[in-house]
């Protein structure tokens, strides 16, 4: 079943609802999956923000301001 069909198959399936409770927990999830991919979409950095994150990551190391990789993972395990 391809997108399309999938997509039709649904909103047959929502008109079909009759539970104002139900409409209100999908108006819910659709407004959550777009917030979350409105939140996916990268901006790129421009030149001189990715030239000050790189001073700012140098002078955090030269200050001692980081954690190693197996201290990462060890918060992780």
């Amino acid at each position: 079943m391809n997108l399309e069909t999938r997509k039709l198959s649904f909103i047959q399936k929502i008109l079909r609802i009759q539970s104002e409770k139900t409409i209100s927990r999908l108006e819910t999830i659709l407004r959550k999956e777009k917030d979350t991919s409105d939140e996916r979409i990268l901006k790129p950095m421009t030149q001189n923000e990715l030239y000050k994150r790189i001073d700012k990551s140098e002078s955090d190391f030269s200050n001692n301001r980081f954690k190693s990789s197996s201290e990462l993972l060890a918060k992780y395990e």
